[in-house]
C-alpha cells in the first residue's frame, strides 16, 4: 500500500480548462458531506431510519501571503487574484482541482464553487498567511490519471 505524501495534494484554480497552482499554498482540505433524510415513522420500533440525501463539498486552502514572487515580479495566481477575479470584481464561481494530475496512478477531484470567505493574518515578525474557503456547487468529479 502506498501512502500519499501530503505535498502531492495541490489546489489549482482556473476557468475554461486552464489550471494554475494556487500560489504559496501550504495546506488544503477537501470536505465532502452527505446529509441523509430522516424517514422514521411509527413502524420504526423506536429506531431512527434514514435514506440518501443531499451531498455537498467545500475546499479550504491556506498558505503564505504574497503578491510577488522571489524575483519581485507580480504573480497572477495568488489569493489576491482569486478574490479580485471571483468576489470583488465579479461574483463568479471558481473552477478548482484538488490533487495532482501530473502523477501516474493518482486521483484528483474537480469541481466549481464560490469563495465564501478569505482572511489575511500577519503576526509580528512572522510570515503573513491567507486562508480561503470555497463552497462547492454542482457535481464533484473524481478522475484517475
Amino acid at each position: 500500500m502506498a501512502i500519499l505524501n501530503g505535498t502531492e495534494l495541490k489546489v489549482y484554480s482556473g476557468n475554461s480548462g486552464q489550471t494554475n497552482l494556487v500560489a504559496y499554498a501550504q495546506n488544503c482540505t477537501l470536505n465532502v458531506n452527505h446529509s441523509p433524510r430522516e424517514i422514521t415513522n411509527k413502524e420504526s420500533n423506536g429506531f431512527k431510519e434514514v435514506l440518501e440525501g443531499l451531498r455537498d463539498y467545500s475546499l479550504d486552502v491556506d498558505g503564505a501571503y504574497a503578491w510577488t514572487n522571489g524575483g519581485g515580479t507580480d504573480i497572477s495566481d495568488g489569493v489576491d487574484d482569486l478574490i479580485y477575479d471571483n468576489v470583488l470584481n465579479a461574483r463568479q464561481a471558481v473552477t478548482f482541482m484538488f490533487g495532482d494530475n501530473q502523477a501516474q496512478d493518482d486521483n484528483y477531484y474537480t469541481g466549481q464553487g464560490y469563495i465564501t470567505s478569505m482572511s489575511l493574518t500577519g503576526g509580528t515578525e512572522d510570515t503573513a498567511v491567507y486562508s480561503i474557503s470555497i463552497e462547492g456547487t454542482g457535481p464533484l468529479t473524481r478522475t484517475e490519471v
